[in-house]
């Protein structure tokens, strides 16, 4: 996928023509590059944002091809629940027109989406518009070229732009996640869109595959394979399928996470016969342990600034978060709300932590404010699990039990809007959200 012209190109070049984007268990697992799955997620919504933005997506116009971008933009705009979707039907507008702020207006938009597809052979160039029709300005024009494969990825980002312009945060709707879907006794680490579309599995397993973690570009996914009778730390290549072990010693090797750098992870050994978290380097060499512990301490997740570790220890008797700094000294305990706390993970911006805590049997998802503590409960449980931000921090995805099938869901950071994400197929769990890549 190319990017054709910025916004202000883009609009120079409208002027100028005067108009205006694993086999067998115990044994080998298969590792797949990039292989395409039927099985998608379907995804249903409730909820809607505290602020939502009247806009209008027309439908591209030109192709046949162009049918599926508008639906698409239109779907991602609706799932983040901060935009109010005005009928756009009978629009017929290309990228070449001049709207009718007024018309628009009446109809109760404040923004307007529209754009048109032009083909050569087996290469799309799609050309947007987003016009502000209360203020009368266009606010972004750009042009993505690819082939048809990449039609939906440059929808997603035609969307993240809209949502970027209008909002001032950055989209996520290009953005990937990567999950495993249990169906039956078969394991398939599966990345997808981060509307559950275009699944494609990394890794099948007769032995269970858990707690994926990706690389801060993006190229690589940690996880933890039983194959070999024991929890064993791989990483793997996703272009490639490459994958290699950088954590096999005695006992188990577990909860890898990546640090901000890339060049280092965190990783939970028993190698001393009680877990305990160290670093090692991405291609398994310089172990270091991080602190002694004479009871547990796992689930590392790094700030943003790479200077330290949230992690889950029961050094105080029950389950709680605590943070350490890499340099040396005590760890100290942040999670005060609750006797059962676990799971942690810093957000984007440093400011908050997500985790799953227990309360009155039920497990659920909280944020809670790294500066003052205050918690706030996102998600009702029973059995909601492994929360992972998205990377501009403003939604949360986690596995949850719904009418007794495991699903993944999103919840907005306000728990204001949330999504679900089930397969027909089987099993999904073991969610994490990628990162920014362009």
């Amino acid at each position: 996928m190319t990017v054709i012209l910025s916004a202000s190109e883009a609009t120079t070049q409208r002027a100028k023509r005067g108009a205006g984007v694993v086999a067998a268990a115990f044994a080998t697992a298969i590792m797949l590059c990039s292989q395409t799955v039927q099985a998608q997620l379907r995804v249903d919504i409730s909820g809607v944002g505290a602020t939502q933005y009247p806009i209008a997506v027309a439908d591209f116009a030109n192709t046949p091809a162009a049918q599926p971008i508008g639906e698409i933009i239109r779907a991602d705009l609706s799932r983040s629940g901060q935009f109010q979707l005005i009928n756009a039907t009978g629009a017929n507008l290309t990228a070449e027109s001049q709207i009718d702020h007024d018309n628009w207006r009446n109809r109760g938009a404040d923004y307007v989406a529209y754009g048109s597809v032009a083909q050569t052979g087996g290469q799309y160039q799609i050309t947007y518009r987003l016009v502000d029709a209360v203020n009368r300005v266009e606010l972004d024009g750009i042009a993505f070229a690819g082939n048809e494969k990449e039609l939906r990825r440059m929808s997603h980002r035609i969307a993240d732009r809209i949502y970027e312009k209008i909002t001032g945060i950055r989209g996520v709707f290009s953005t990937r996640i990567a999950y495993v879907l249990q169906t039956g006794d078969t394991y398939e680490l599966q990345i997808a869109d981060a509307d559950g579309q275009n699944p494609q599995v990394m890794l099948r397993s007769k032995s269970s595959i858990i707690s994926p973690a990706w690389s801060p570009d993006g190229s690589k996914l940690a996880y933890v394979s039983f194959e070999s009778d024991k929890p064993v730390v791989y990483v793997q290549t996703l272009a490639t399928g490459k994958r290699e072990p950088i954590a096999n010693f005695k006992g188990n090797n577990s909860a890898p996470t990546w640090a901000p750098s890339g060049n280092q992870l965190a990783v939970v050994l028993s190698r001393d016969g009680i877990s305990q978290i160290y670093t090692i380097n991405a291609d398994g060499s310089g172990l270091r342990r991080v602190m002694r512990s004479p009871l547990i301490d796992t689930e590392p997740s790094y700030t943003p600034d790479g200077g330290s570790l949230v992690f889950t220890s029961d050094r105080g008797g029950n389950p709680q978060i605590y943070q350490v700094g890499l340099n040396g000294g005590e760890a100290r305990r942040i999670t005060f709300n609750g006797s059962y706390n676990i799971s942690p993970e810093v957000a984007p911006d440093g400011n908050s932590l997500v985790y799953v805590t227990r309360r009155n049997g039920a497990f659920r998802v909280a944020l809670q404010d790294m500066h003052t503590g205050n918690e706030q409960l996102l998600t009702t449980g029973p059995d909601d699990q492994s929360p992972s931000f998205a990377p501009n921090g403003m939604q949360i995805l986690y596995s949850s039990v719904q009418g007794g099938r495991s699903v993944l869901a999103v919840t907005s950071v306000d728990g204001r809007v949330r999504q679900t994400l089930s397969s027909l197929n089987g099993k999904v769990r073991e969610p994490t959200w990628g990162p920014f890549t362009d």
